[in-house]
């Protein structure tokens, strides 16, 4: 529901916000929303999506462990099941990814999701990877970058899918201040409340000190597989 509508009380229960935090922002226009008068606002939850997406790597720990309960909450997931992990598929990691640039490092993930069987629709989903990179880079994270369409994709992928590259040498993939980027996680989803889910579990799970550093030394895909795994369950423990 693209257009669905929300209000002040409701926007502080989806993000587990104190909801005088969250009229605080909307007078400040520090978050997306439309005056209604006297301090009453409404807010369009895929405009909050989207804002959540960009601001996620600037919450810390604790907001986005109540971002991801209240996202759960709301759409009626299972936040102490593992999210990740399940979501990648057999040969879903590639240790070293082999790609130079953007726009190799985009198909070839792509071609790997193509090869497990959760790809209908190769280029347009190509397509919608590069329209969202050209809107603003996905390189968010200090040498990560979390490609993703622009649109869930509910008709053009099998099922939800998270394919990893880890690239042993630095890809300008346009992160602030022009450095380069070895980690990626390409998401595709079919709808957007999975989305979102996926996001937040996925930057709890890398954001701690010291874990982006763990990842990249991996050398190889099952040892980068067991650090997701072992990342993901010490963020089920935190529950």
């Amino acid at each position: 529901m693209p257009h669905e509508q929300m209000n002040e009380q409701q926007v502080a229960a989806y993000l587990s916000m104190d909801l005088r935090e969250v009229v605080r922002m909307a007078s400040r226009e520090t978050i997306p929303c439309r005056k209604l008068g006297d301090q009453k606002f409404i807010f369009r939850k895929s405009q909050i999506d989207h804002w959540v997406w960009q601001q996620m790597h600037n919450f810390d720990h604790k907001t986005l462990a109540g971002i991801e309960k209240g996202v759960s909450d709301y759409h009626g997931f299972d936040a102490s099941e593992p999210l990740i992990c399940p979501l990648i598929p057999d040969n879903g990691i590639i240790v070293p990814l082999a790609a130079k640039t953007r726009q190799a490092v985009l198909g070839d993930l792509l071609d790997i999701a193509e090869a497990a069987g959760l790809v209908y629709a190769r280029q347009e989903i190509l397509d919608e990877l590069r329209g969202r990179e050209s809107l603003c880079s996905t390189a968010l994270l200090p040498g990560v970058a979390l490609p993703h369409p622009r649109h869930p994709l509910p008709y053009d992928i099998a099922a939800s899918f998270i394919v990893v590259g880890l690239s042993d040498r630095g890809i300008p993939f346009g992160a602030e201040g022009g450095s380069l980027t070895r980690l990626f996680f390409l998401l595709c989803c079919k709808d957007d409340r999975t989305h979102l889910h996926v996001l937040a579990r996925l930057v709890r799970m890398i954001e701690p000190a010291g874990t982006i550093d763990q990842l990249l030394a991996a050398e190889t895909a099952e040892e980068l597989a067991e650090i997701l795994a072992h990342k993901e369950m010490e963020v089920l423990n935190q529950q």
